[in-house]
């Protein structure tokens, strides 16, 4: 997997199991920052406000540090939000929120079934969950003389950038977004088929 590459979920998915009387929701949800991410949590633990637990784990970011949060909700340290944390980074997977919430069934079952019981709700959860793989663009900023435009496009186009903003005069001035994995050597063809007179500005 190359550096700028990422996976995620496209879409909200659910699965449900029962363990000896107690029933397991997992809910699975989209959160591309740890804002949405809290927001989903909270809303979900509002529908069902009436469980027993709404155990959560959160995996949100793109590049390190990657933001990892979980929460057992009341239940043993390390039965629910760990397990379910475990499962989306077995996976590879960011920018989402799994909750799985538990309504008891009279039944206990120990730490270990604890564990195999919020793990395996997530993993269904997930199983429903269609994977994308996206990318990690970066902005970058292009002005040269304007007789070099010719040259210039030829190499956007051969490394797929796309052109957000562009403006032409005695200086033409674009305004790319890029894989971040092609930035280095997008920028070497630039120099060099310009002997340097393209100003280049890379985003933060």
């Amino acid at each position: 997997m190359n550096s700028d590459e990422y996976f995620t979920i496209n879409g909200i998915q659910q699965a449900e199991i029962k363990i000896k009387g107690s029933k397991f929701i997992g809910t699975v949800s989209p959160a591309a920052s740890e804002a949405l991410a809290k927001s989903t949590i909270l809303e979900i633990s509002k529908k069902y406000f009436d469980a027993t637990h709404n155990c959560f784990a959160y995996q949100v970011g793109l590049a390190q540090p990657i933001i990892s949060r979980s929460s057992d909700d009341g239940e043993p340290a390390g039965t629910a939000g760990l397990p379910i944390l475990n499962v989306i980074k077995g996976r590879n997977l960011t920018n989402l929120a799994v909750v799985v919430t538990r309504y008891y069934g009279g039944t206990k079952l120990g730490k270990g079934g604890l564990i195999r019981a919020y793990s395996e709700c997530a993993r269904l959860a997930l199983d429903k969950c269609t994977i994308v793989k996206k990318y990690i663009f970066q902005t970058i900023d292009l002005t040269f003389d304007y007789n070099l435009t010719g040259p210039v496009m030829r190499i956007v186009s051969q490394f797929e950038a796309k052109v957000v903003d562009s403006q032409y005069g005695d200086q033409t001035f674009l305004k790319l977004s890029l894989r971040k994995s092609k930035v280095d050597d997008f920028q070497d063809n630039i120099v060099e088929i310009s002997s340097g007179r393209v100003s280049i500005v890379r985003s933060e």
